[in-house]
């Protein structure tokens, strides 16, 4: 089936359009839905009220038709347009939010020069001279400017818990982990990586991140000791994206072996392969060019599905449960793709622009919702411990 197209944002055009530094590396959502931020290359974000596109995809269909009076609300509430002007091309985009309750790591917080409040909305910026800058989205303000990486910031994720921990993943072979209520000091850097880091993402309860990059390097670190814990093996080519599912017992994986691979982190076994390619390239070709490498992939908030983005001009969705795609759309050159925050809309970034399609529609059964609330406090390994039948322990360990 084709997926229904319900809007475009694009960026503007300008005499320099042609030359490399427009690519769209990068789209995020805010975690509470707010805003969406984007790159439209040439060192320029663009912030955007969600709700504003929403009511103009609703109304205009395909037409990008953003509200012209939008920038004129000031107030602090009344989320508003941005543009960031970042001083060099940005390669990565996050979202944090605060908790107050949840503590910093570090010892003397009284003497912090910014004070995170629950009310504050932080962009992380990654940009190629290797520099984090991080914004206040509500004001467009610049806050911290981190430096620390010596070549491109290729990834960056918040920790889902509130903590403001932010991770980056960088061409320098490293990822590096930085306290934004201890005023953004750095606290560890994590080696292990033969090669660039392309992608790094949080567990849903933050103790575990997953790093993927050249080399076909899928890592886990358990981000309580700062330690690997396993390497995934399995691509045979660099892998380029991975995003854990809602529930943490599933990680995605892209790469440019033609292949998204649907793994159980706490065993390391291969649970689903979504290839892009048929018949499936064999080991030698997969790890050479092909016209089929995957950029980009992201997990839908009800757990179900999963969205691809391949250099065949191809937007897929998939059923986790399924072989085939169950929706596909075109898209030429695309770059990165994820979910609104939401679920009910696939963002995919291309030249500057982002391009929106609805995704695909379908009430989780009670089995699933079930099964989703046990795994998000259940591991495998504690799984296989409990006496419950084989048939009803396969369905929980997604097999």
């Amino acid at each position: 089936a084709r997926s229904r197209t319900v809007g475009e944002l694009l960026a503007p055009t300008s005499p320099f359009d042609k030359k490399c530094g427009r690519e769209n590396w990068t789209v995020a959502f805010a975690p509470d839905g707010s805003y969406l931020a984007w790159s439209q290359g040439h060192r320029v974000v663009k912030l955007v009220p969600w709700a504003q596109c929403l009511g103009s995809f609703l109304l205009h269909g395909t037409k990008n038709a953003a509200s012209p009076g939008s920038s004129e609300n000031s107030h602090k509430n009344k989320p508003c347009e941005h543009i960031l002007d970042c001083g060099d091309i940005v390669w990565s985009l996050a979202f944090g939010s605060s908790v107050p309750e949840k503590q910093s790591r570090c010892v003397n917080i009284e003497w912090h020069r910014f004070k995170f409040g629950q009310d504050q909305l932080l962009l992380a910026t990654g940009l190629n001279n290797g520099r984090i800058k991080i914004w206040d989205v509500y004001t467009g303000k610049l806050l911290l400017n981190l430096m620390d990486h010596t070549e491109v910031v290729r990834d960056l994720t918040f920790a889902p818990d509130g903590s403001l921990i932010l991770v980056s993943a960088s061409r320098d072979k490293t990822l590096r982990v930085w306290d934004l209520k201890d005023d953004g000091n750095m606290m560890k850097v994590l080696r292990g990586h033969p090669n660039w880091v392309y992608g790094c993402a949080f567990s849903p309860d933050s103790s575990i991140l997953c790093s993927v990059g050249a080399s076909k390097a899928v890592f886990l670190w358990d981000m309580d000791k700062y330690s690997m814990l396993r390497k995934l093996e399995g691509h045979h080519n660099d892998v380029v994206a991975c995003e854990f599912s809602p529930d943490g017992a599933l990680l995605a994986t892209a790469s440019y072996d033609t292949r998204v691979y649907v793994w159980d982190p706490h065993t390391g076994v291969v649970l689903r392969e979504f290839g892009h390619l048929f018949p499936p390239p064999t080991p030698i070709f997969a790890g050479g060019a092909n016209d089929r490498w995957v950029r980009s992939v992201s997990f839908s908030h009800d757990g179900l599905h999963v969205a691809s983005l391949a250099d065949d001009k191809m937007v897929r969705f998939w059923r986790i449960d399924e072989e085939y795609p169950v929706q596909v759309a075109p898209l030429n050159n695309g770059l990165c793709c994820t979910f609104s925050t939401d679920g009910s809309v696939l963002a995919a970034g291309q030249d500057g622009s982002v391009y929106f399609w609805a995704t695909p529609r379908q009430v989780p059964s009670l089995q699933h919702l079930c099964r989703m609330a046990i795994r998000r406090v259940l591991p495998t390994p504690q799984l296989h411990s409990l006496p419950i039948p084989c048939q009803l322990l396969h369905f929980l360990s997604y097999r």
